[in-house]
């Protein structure tokens, strides 16, 4: 199971069978440009088009196919610093070797690099473009990248599975996959600043229906629910590695006509915090509120504060006539004070307000090093997967400017996280096809300037025109999840061993919440 998930063909500069594709190293002072040939005033057509972007100095090859057509291709990769790679071969497909790419990243951090690119044409002659130019930064990013891979319809979503990729080659490994755990579903993967050790996950469904908590290669299973909240969702680990956000969420899917057909509903939702050394739930009357919906808690890295959005509850969008006005759903960006050590809770803050934006603001993500926050804002609603308007937006924490990123497309723009340093983040977009998620990086400065999203590399330069699945919650850790799958499924299944949580006895629910299985009622929740 955790064996890697390798491409059959590697990166190098030979091939199998000369008289097919064989490649010849040349100077790029004889790029063509002479009598024979001419140069083209523009770039050249490629695909992924990695063109103006920040390259990671410890990320894998930017492999590339060359779209422009010919009878044989020249490609020339130079940087400041050491040796060119040179390349010429009669397939447009440009697999750079790793050992070579790597010692250019390394001795040029900083700086830019070039793609020099050259195309025979069918008359003979060649044809040379302008250079295809992008930067090396200075500020490398986590190695690895944990995600979903399902199938993007609705009706297949019993095939899934949590993935891992080695950023720093083309190395996928599958940290769990449905198929040993019963066809269920299983989401919200979360690590506790960035470290592999630290994770967590839910089962959804069956007997392995539960909360993960993966520690220093042990697996605890879980059960969060009480008297007073389901099982949580959208989890934020606490920096002090022992409290753990959630959100306790009542959700209803339903679907459209035309466009995209899925969306989601909350009828009613809260936060609770979890402690995992005393196996407890507490939570508080102000992001528990009878009258708000609460939903994406996310700790500042100091842990002294927890985002979230809040929505006034569905009442204040239900007609007299029980017809819920869903598109007028919209969240607020909220914070409120928190000492990690009594859990004594402050004040409420409105960061962000809807009726300003006109806007839902949605899944905060403060930066680790404490300098931004990356939220996400949709046309309405709390599910911005499924909306084409959901954007990405910055908001500098010293100063409260907000921006809308220049990184943003015409479709879903969502689910993000960090890296540990502060200086990268990864997000997943739709921006390829409208169906499919695909995992992007950007660099961000210490003025907040973003780099253009480079799409996550594939040592096949035609990957994503013929994978099928949509990536989906990409987070950034330092290293390889190394617990195996077995050990995963042994505590799926052992249901003696599963851990019930218990309410924080100074909790006391007057009434209980429409955000549990009793959900006839609504609630209110007080700590004595």
């Amino acid at each position: 199971m955790n064996k890697p998930l390798r491409n059959r063909h590697r990166v190098g500069l030979y091939c199998a069978i000369p008289a097919l594709a064989c490649v010849l190293l040349f100077s790029c002072a004889d790029a063509p440009g002479s009598q024979s040939g001419r140069a083209a005033a523009r770039l050249p057509a490629i695909d992924p088009g990695y063109s103006g972007v920040m390259i990671p100095p410890n990320i894998a090859p930017l492999n590339f196919k060359i779209l422009e057509p010919g009878a044989r291709y020249r490609v020339c990769i130079r940087s400041r610093n050491g040796k060119t790679i040179e390349w010429e071969g009669r397939d447009p497909s440009v697999r750079i070797p790793m050992g070579r790419w790597k010692k250019m990243l390394q001795e040029n951090r900083g700086e830019d690099i070039f793609f020099d690119v050259a195309v025979k044409t069918a008359d003979g002659n060649w044809v040379k473009y302008e250079p295809v130019q992008n930067r090396i930064a200075a500020d490398s990013i986590d190695g690895y990248v944990a995600y979903r891979l399902l199938e993007p319809q609705y009706r297949f979503w019993y095939h899934m599975g949590i993935f891992q990729r080695n950023l720093e080659n083309f190395d996928q490994t599958c940290i769990l996959h449905n198929r040993v755990t019963g066809g269920n579903c299983m989401n919200c993967h979360n690590f506790c600043g960035n470290n592999p050790e630290r994770m967590l996950f839910h089962m959804r469904m069956g007997a392995a229906a539960g909360t993960y908590l993966v520690a220093d290669d042990q697996v605890t299973k879980v059960n969060l629910a009480t008297s007073f909240n389901k099982p949580g969702a959208y989890p934020s680990w606490h920096p002090d590695g022992d409290q753990i956000a959630f959100s306790s969420n009542k959700i209803t899917q339903f679907f459209h006509g035309k466009g995209e057909i899925r969306d989601v509903l909350d009828w009613a939702s809260d936060l609770i915090v979890y402690h995992v050394s005393t196996n407890t739930v507490s939570t508080h009357p102000r992001i528990a509120d009878l009258d708000r919906m609460e939903t994406f808690p996310a700790w500042s890295a100091d842990g002294r504060y927890l985002y979230f959005s809040s929505a006034p509850a569905l009442t204040a969008y239900t007609t007299p006539d029980s017809v819920v006005e869903f598109d007028r759903i919209r969240y607020d960006l909220m914070r409120i004070a928190y000492d990690p050590v009594s859990g004594e809770w402050g004040e409420l803050e409105t960061i962000v307000r809807s009726s300003e934006t006109g806007l839902s603001v949605l899944q905060p993500r403060p930066s680790p090093d404490g300098r931004f926050l990356l939220f996400c804002m949709a046309e309405y609603g709390s599910f911005p997967v499924y909306r084409p308007d959901a954007d990405l937006y910055l908001m500098d924490l010293r100063t409260g400017k907000v921006s809308r990123l220049d990184i943003n497309s015409n479709r879903s723009d969502t689910f993000h996280s960090w890296s540990r340093n502060g200086k990268w983040f990864v997000f997943a977009s739709k921006r390829l096809d409208g169906i499919r998620g695909r995992l992007y990086f950007c660099h961000v400065d210490e003025d907040g300037n973003v780099s253009k999203p480079l799409l996550m590399p594939q040592e096949d330069p035609s990957f994503y025109s013929t994978f099928l699945k949509t990536y989906n919650v990409p987070e950034l850790i330092s290293g390889p999840v190394d617990v195996r799958w077995q050990k995963i499924v042994s505590a799926a299944f052992d249901q003696d061993k599963m851990k019930n949580a218990a309410l924080d006895p100074r909790v006391r629910v007057d009434r209980i919440t429409g955000a549990t299985p009793h959900a006839s009622k609504m609630k209110q929740a007080t700590v004595e």
